[in-house]
């Protein structure tokens, strides 16, 4: 499937300075961030992404603002329900390392370790739904909206054994 949303870019084509992209959602475009998203449905979606290519650092740093009102399906009343998503972020790719690069780095887990380009490319739109989606919660529900399972399930209360208990059988 061809996805309508897509803003793919260059990166042999960047030159060493700050860049600005602004991206909007049209109706179309909306219907395919539905289907990636699998949500009920998307009313708007915008995007402000900076650039900043580092060629002596084979660095690119890429930052911005994702924001999006999504109507998603409580998982518990099953009732559609608003959900606006202002997120920022910041992201770092090295431009020239490969997946066993990556692998054979020696950092912790605190480290930030920087995404992988693949084919001179990389795609602004799907940085944007990624930023979206991990907003997200799998498990979506209303605000205020608890799951109330004591009218489903009878909870007994356990029995405690005494770890003595086997010293009263001895006794006698």
């Amino acid at each position: 499937m061809q996805k309508k949303f897509s803003y793919p870019l260059k990166i042999s084509e960047l030159k060493q300075t700050k860049y600005t992209f602004n991206l909007s959602a049209d109706k179309d475009e909306l219907a395919d961030i539905r289907e990636i998203l699998q949500v009920v449905d998307v009313k708007n979606f915008s995007a402000e992404i900076f650039l900043k290519f580092e060629n002596r650092d084979n660095l690119l740093r890429v930052w911005g603002k994702v924001e999006t009102d999504l109507i998603l399906q409580s998982v518990i009343s099953l009732k559609n329900f608003k959900q606006h998503i202002n997120n920022s972020f910041e992201l770092f790719y090295d431009t020239k390392a490969t997946y066993k690069d990556i692998h054979e780095m020696e950092a912790g887990i605190n480290d930030d370790v920087p995404d992988i380009i693949e084919n001179d490319e990389i795609n602004l739109a799907d940085i944007a739904l990624e930023q979206v989606a991990l907003c997200m919660d799998d498990y979506p529900r209303a605000k205020g909206e608890k799951f109330d399972f004591s009218e489903y399930a009878t909870i007994e209360p356990e029995e405690k054994n005494n770890p003595f208990a086997i010293l009263q059988t001895l006794k006698k």
